[in-house]
């Protein structure tokens, strides 16, 4: 693996989870978590792409970023209370930030993508209800490379470990393996991760997302009773649904646009996509193609995710297709 390019990704998505925990301590401690009030998340968000953004233009000053958040939200006097509490939360990161270098880092993220060239991608916290109910959600970086996916950083805080403690870094290279790491701690040394080498549809193990808005369950279910599943779905938020197929936690990972008009973000699949592809596994759009990350922000080539174990794929592929042709 090229450590001069994960290395400095790695322990940038670790300083963004440390903010990330501590936000979403403060929520528990406060009993807010099922409140409506958007704003910790909000506060978490920016700054996690603040202090991402910051380390990899001082480490990797020559790969743009393409981040999904901006200072738009920021901007005017009745935003001053919300600019000081990210900036507090980023000075835990980075001391010597200001006001104006909050800002500038935040705006690194206006890459518009493209098909040629390198560039980062960046979801500073993917699986913002899951955040704020307590549970899962990611911090996901990758590095996207003529349209492919070339490195894949996941953090996943509240992702069980193999000991059982919380909180992992799953992480990747084209070509170099999928590998999990502690979410504290330094360096790259970690142990690699496999997807499921599981071939029976009635055993499989099916993850979808929590939220009803992010994908068809209804398709969903139609194509899980076509192939035979028996096990209720897993749902879970974020791409920590790519952790668990690439350890090998579950076999099946569908998303079906509700909205036919809608595009996947380029940041909600670039680095656990990749992360599933290196354990073993496979991921394509729900027509079989291949995901391409050379579009812009968004994957209007692609229809879809389905993301599996591998040996599964094929026959998955051929359920979408009859259910989706029944009249």
């Amino acid at each position: 693996m090229s450590h001069d390019v994960l290395a400095p990704m790695v322990e940038a998505v670790r300083a963004a989870a440390r903010v990330c925990q501590a936000v979403q301590a403060d929520l528990i401690d406060a009993g807010t978590l099922e409140k409506d009030d958007r704003s910790p998340v909000t506060i978490a968000d920016l700054a996690a792409q603040a202090i991402i953004a910051e380390r990899l233009a001082a480490a990797l000053p020559d790969i743009p970023l393409m981040g999904e958040e901006d200072t738009s939200i920021l901007v005017g006097d009745e935003r001053a209370a919300t600019r000081a509490a990210v900036l507090a939360r980023v000075r835990t990161e980075w001391p010597e930030a200001d006001e104006a270098a909050l800002l500038r880092a935040i705006d690194r993220g206006i890459h518009p993508g493209g098909p040629s060239g390198r560039f980062f991608t960046l979801d500073p916290i993917d699986g913002t209800k899951g955040f704020l109910r307590g549970d899962q959600y990611a911090v996901a970086l990758a590095v996207i490379e003529d349209g492919k996916e070339r490195f894949g950083v996941l953090g996943c805080p509240n992702l069980p470990s193999s000991d059982g403690d919380l909180g992992v870094i799953l992480i990747a290279a084209r070509g170099g393996g999928a590998f999990r790491l502690p979410l504290d701690g330094p360096g790259l040394s970690g142990d690699p991760i496999y997807a499921s080498t599981e071939n029976d549809v009635a055993a499989l193990r099916f993850c979808e997302s929590v939220e009803k808005a992010h994908s068809h369950r209804g398709v969903s279910g139609q194509i899980a009773d076509h192939l035979g599943v028996t096990a209720s779905p897993v749902r879970m938020d974020s791409q920590c649904k790519y952790g668990l197929l690439a350890q090998g936690e579950a076999e099946l990972y569908l998303r079906i646009p509700r909205d036919v008009n809608r595009s996947e973000c380029v940041w909600d699949h670039g680095a656990g996509g990749l992360i599933v592809q290196e354990s073993g596994g496979r991921v394509t759009d729900l027509d079989g193609k291949d995901l391409d990350f050379g579009q812009g922000r968004t994957l209007t080539a692609n229809r879809g995710i389905v993301a599996s174990n591998g040996p599964l794929h094929d026959r998955v592929l051929e359920a979408i297709r009859v259910v989706e042709a029944a009249p």
